[in-house]
C-alpha cells in the first residue's frame, strides 16, 4: 500500500553549508570541528590589574573593566576597595557584527554619580593576532594604562587579546556580545553546558517473612502486610496469607534509584493501619548483583517506638524482625526513556559493558523561520536552543537571544555502543534569560527530531534542514527548521554486524523477565529522578525539556494514535493482501499466460522438491538487489501522514491535550466516552469473531456435535489410507491443479470444507 507523500513544507531538505567535512583545507578547525560552519569571534580576556590609584576621597578604587567594540560593551564585575583586583573573565565579540575598528578595554571606579575612568588600553582590530586550536592558548601580557590623551596613567591590565572561533576553550564560558542584553543574572541560563543522566539502579527487595510480630488486637488474627518507601516511591506486598504473628510472603518489590544512594529504603510492617514495627537500611551497604544468582538473605530488626511521658522513645524490649532479601540489580538496563526511541541499551553495571563500536558526532549549525514563542516590547521574539540526548549525555547549546534564524554551530561527539539506537534532538525557547525572577515561565517546546543510527551509512557526512513539527490543540503545525550535520563513524564493521546477533537488551530481561506493568511503572519512576537531578544542574536542564525529549506521555490514550497505528498494521498486512489478491487473479486466468508459466513452475518444485527453498531465497535477493536503487538517501524523520496528524478531528486533538484526570465539562467526557465504547463494542465483536473461529476449530474432535465429528474422525482415516498409498508428490500436484483449474469448473458458492467448519459449534451460544 504506497503512501502519498506529505506536503513539501513538512518535508526534509537536503542542504549544503559552508563545513569542513569532506573539503580539503589546511585549516586546524577542519579536523577536528568539521561538522559546522565556522564563525570568527574576537576575544578578550581580563585577567588582572594591579596598582590602581584611588579616585575616592579616602583614597581607594572600586574597580571594574569597560570592554567596548562598536555599539557592544561587556563589563566584568566589580571590587570594592581593592587596588590589585583579578577577574579572569573572557568576553566573546561575533566578528560577523563588528563595525568598529578599534577595540577598547577601559578601567573604571564604581561611583554613586558617575563611574570615574582610571585608564584605559586601545587595540586595532588588524594587529591582533588569530589563534586556531589545537595551538596553546595565549599567554596574557601587562599593559600600561592611558589616558583619554594617550598619556601614561599609574596603573597596568593583564589581557589576552586574539581572534579564533567557536572552537576555542574560552568559548563556552564566555559572555557573548550577541546576548548584551541579558541580564547579569540570566547569563548562566543561555551558556552551553553538557550533563549526565544519573547511574540508575534497579533495587530488588525479596520480603520473605516476619517473627515474632506483635500485634496490638489480640482478639482477632493479624492482617500484615509490608511497606516499602524509598524516595517518593512507594511499594507494599499482599496481605499475607497465613494469619500469624510469624506471616510470610516470598515478594519481590522493585524501585528505581541514583547515585550517589542519598535516601536509604524504609520498610514499614503493618496491621490494618496500626505499624508493628519499621526497618531503615542505607543502599550504600547494599550488595550489587551482576547476574542472576541470588544473593544471601539477612535479617533485619524491626524497631517501634513508643509515647513515654509525651515523648516518643524507641521500645527497648521489642524483639521483632524481618527477613529479607536486597540487592542492587546491575544486569539490567534502567530504562528511562520511551523503549521506540532508546538511545541506551547497555546495563547498569559496567562490567558487563561490550566494547564500543563507533562515534556519533553532531553538528548543530543553525535554524530557519523559527515561530515567534513570547512578546517583547509589542513584538513576537524567540530565544533559541538545542537540546540533544543520546545515552547519559545530554548536551545543551548556548541560547541566541531575540532571532528567528539563530546560528549555534556547535559540535558534540558521542561514543556508540548499539547501532539499533536513537538519537534525539530538541529546540526551546529560553524563558529565563532574564533571571529567576524575570523569567518564571517554562522553556517553550519548539519542536524535535530523531535520527535512528542504524539508518545512517558509515563515515559519510548527512547535512539536512528538519522541519520542527508540533502537535498543538488546533492541529499540526511547522515551527521553523532545523540545520544539522551527521556522521556515523564505525571503529570496527565486523564488532558492528556481530552486535546485530546480541540479544537488544541484557541478558537478565530475558533470564529473569520483568511483567510489562513493572516496566511502565519503573520507566515512569527513571524518568522522574533523571528530570529532577537534571533540574539541580546549573544551568538547570527544565523539567519541561527533560520531559519532553524522554517522551513522558507517550503511554496516553489518544485516538490519533490508535489510528495511526491500525494503519500502520495495515500497511504491514499490505504485502500480504497483495499476494493474497495476485494468487487470487492467477487461480482466476485473468492472466493466461501467467497462470501457464506459475503451472510450470509449481510441476517443476514439486518434481524437484529441493528446489523450494533456493527459489524462495534467491527471489528474496533479488527483491532486495532491487529495491537498493531506490534506498532512502536521507534520514527518516517525522511524518504527519503516518502520525495522523494532517487530518485529525480537533475534537480528537481536544482529547488528546486534555489533563489526566480530565478537566473538561461532563457532556464532553459523556460524549467520549460513548464513543470509545462504540469503538470498543466493534473491537469486542472482532475478538468475539476470532474465538468464535478458534472454537470451531476445538470442536471437529471435541464431540459436541456428533455428527460432525463422526464426518470428520471418517474422513481422516480415509485420508490417512489414502495418502499412505499415494506418494505424497502426487497429492500435491493434484491439490494444486486443482486450486488452480479453470473458472470454467469453477462456482460461485463457497467450498464443501468451508461449508462444513461454518456449521461447526463454538461456545458463542453459551455466552450471556
Amino acid at each position: 500500500m504506497q503512501k502519498p507523500p506529505q506536503a513539501v513544507d513538512f518535508a526534509l531538505k537536503e542542504t549544503s553549508p559552508k563545513i569542513g567535512a569532506g573539503a580539503i583545507t589546511g585549516d586546524k578547525l577542519s579536523c577536528t570541528y568539521d561538522l559546522v560552519e565556522q564563525m570568527q569571534y574576537l576575544y578578550v580576556r581580563v585577567v588582572k590589574a594591579k596598582d590602581l590609584p584611588g579616585k575616592d576621597v579616602t583614597g581607594s578604587c572600586d574597580p571594574f573593566v569597560e570592554v567596548k567594540l562598536g555599539n557592544y560593551k561587556g563589563v566584568t564585575k566589580y571590587f570594592e576597595k581593592k587596588s590589585n583586583p583579578e577577574w579572569n573573565q573572557c568576553f566573546a565579540f561575533s566578528k560577523e557584527r563588528i563595525q568598529a575598528s578599534t577595540l577598547e578595554v577601559v578601567v573604571k571606579d564604581k561611583d554613586v554619580v558617575i563611574d570615574d575612568i582610571i585608564g584605559r588600553v586601545m587595540f586595532e582590530l588588524n594587529d591582533i593576532p588569530k589563534r586556531v586550536p589545537p595551538d596553546s592558548p595565549l599567554a596574557p601580557q601587562w599593559y600600561r594604562l592611558e589616558d583619554r590623551k594617550g598619556s601614561k596613567a599609574k596603573g597596568e591590565l593583564m589581557l589576552a587579546v586574539w581572534m579564533g572561533t567557536q572552537a576555542d576553550e574560552a568559548f563556552p564560558e564566555a559572555w557573548h556580545s550577541d546576548a548584551a542584553s541579558v541580564s547579569t543574572d540570566g547569563v548562566a541560563n543561555i551558556r552551553s553546558k553538557v550533563y549526565l543522566s544519573p547511574k540508575l539502579w534497579y533495587v530488588r527487595v525479596n520480603v520473605i517473612e516476619a517473627q515474632d510480630l506483635q500485634p496490638g488486637d489480640k482478639t482477632r488474627y493479624p492482617e500484615v502486610f509490608v511497606k516499602a518507601v524509598l524516595g517518593n516511591q512507594a511499594l507494599r506486598t499482599r496481605t499475607s496469607p497465613s494469619k500469624s504473628i510469624n506471616p510470610m510472603w516470598n515478594e519481590d518489590l522493585m524501585f528505581v534509584v541514583a547515585e550517589p544512594f542519598e535516601e536509604p529504603l524504609i520498610l514499614s510492617v503493618e496491621d490494618k493501619g496500626e505499624v508493628l514495627g519499621k526497618c531503615l537500611i542505607p543502599l550504600q551497604n547494599v550488595q550489587k548483583r551482576l547476574d542472576h544468582k541470588p544473593v544471601n538473605t539477612r535479617w533485619f530488626n524491626l524497631e517501634r517506638y513508643i509515647m513515654v511521658d509525651g515523648e516518643q522513645k524507641k521500645d527497648t524490649k521489642f524483639a521483632s524482625r524481618i527477613h529479607l532479601r536486597i540487592c542492587l540489580d546491575g544486569g539490567y538496563h534502567v530504562l528511562d526513556e520511551s523503549t521506540h526511541y532508546s538511545s541506551d541499551l547497555r546495563p547498569t553495571a559496567k562490567q558487563l559493558w561490550r566494547p564500543s563500536i563507533g562515534i556519533f558526532e553532531l553538528g548543530v549549525i543553525s535554524a530557519m523561520g523559527l515561530m515567534p514563542m513570547k512578546t517583547k516590547d509589542g513584538r513576537g521574539t524567540t530565544d533559541a536552543y538545542c537540546v540533544a540526548k543520546y545515552g547519559q549525555k545530554w548536551v545543551r547549546t548556548r541560547t541566541i537571544v531575540d532571532s528567528s534564524t539563530p546560528k549555534w554551530n556547535e559540535q558534540y561527539t558521542w561514543e556508540v555502543f548499539d547501532p539499533c539506537t536513537v538519537i534525539t534532538i530538541g529546540v526551546f525557547d529560553n524563558g529565563h534569560i532574564h533571571g529567576e525572577k524575570g523569567g518564571s515561565g517554562k522553556d517553550a517546546r519548539i519542536g524535535k527530531v530523531r535520527i535512528r543510527l542504524s539508518t545512517l551509512e558509515t563515515d559519510r557526512v548527512y547535512t539536512h534542514s528538519y522541519p520542527l513539527l508540533v502537535l498543538h490543540s488546533s492541529g499540526v503545525k511547522k515551527m521553523g527548521e532545523v540545520q544539522l550535520a551527521v556522521r556515523f563513524t564505525c571503529s570496527s564493521l565486523i564488532n558492528m554486524l556481530h552486535m546485530y546477533s546480541h540479544p537488544l537488551l541484557p541478558k537478565m530481561h530475558y533470564i529473569h523477565p520483568l511483567s510489562v506493568i513493572q516496566l511502565d511503572s519503573l520507566r515512569h519512576q527513571a524518568m522522574q529522578i533523571v528530570s529532577m537531578r537534571l533540574t539541580r544542574a546549573e544551568p538547570a536542564l527544565r523539567k519541561e525539556v527533560v520531559e519532553y525529549m524522554l517522551d513522558v506521555d507517550s503511554h496516553m490514550w489518544s485516538m490519533r494514535r490508535s489510528k495511526a497505528n491500525f494503519f500502520r498494521i495495515m500497511g504491514v498486512l499490505s504485502g500480504l493482501i497483495a499476494v493474497g489478491k495476485w494468487f487470487d487473479q492467477i487461480c482466476y486466468w485473468r492472466n493466461p499466460i501467467t497462470t501457464i508459466l506459475i503451472h510450470i513452475l509449481f510441476i517443476i518444485l514439486v518434481l524437484y522438491p529441493e528446489l523450494i527453498l533456493p527459489t524462495v531465497f534467491l527471489y528474496l535477493f533479488l527483491i532486495g538487489i532491487w529495491n537498493f536503487r531506490w534506498r532512502s538517501r536521507h534520514p527518516p524523520h517525522m511524518d504527519t501522514r503516518l502520525s495522523h496528524a494532517d487530518a485529525v478531528h480537533p475534537d480528537e486533538l481536544d482529547e488528546e491535550f486534555d489533563t489526566f484526570p480530565t478537566s473538561r465539562p461532563s457532556d464532553i467526557v459523556r460524549m467520549r466516552y460513548d464513543r470509545l465504547r462504540s469503538i470498543a463494542g466493534r473491537v469486542q465483536t472482532v475478538v468475539g469473531d476470532l474465538a468464535t473461529q478458534g472454537e470451531r476449530f476445538q470442536s471437529l474432535l471435541s464431540w459436541r456435535d456428533p455428527r460432525a465429528s463422526t464426518l470428520f474422525v471418517t474422513f481422516c482415516l480415509i485420508a490417512a489410507i489414502v495418502l499412505y498409498v499415494t506418494p505424497f508428490q502426487i497429492v500435491l500436484l493434484l491439490t494444486g491443479i486443482y486450486m488452480l483449474r479453470h473458472p470454467r469448473f469453477r462456482h460461485k458458492l463457497p467450498s464443501v470444507p468451508l461449508n462444513f467448519f461454518r456449521r461447526l459449534p463454538s461456545r458463542s451460544d453459551s455466552m450471556l
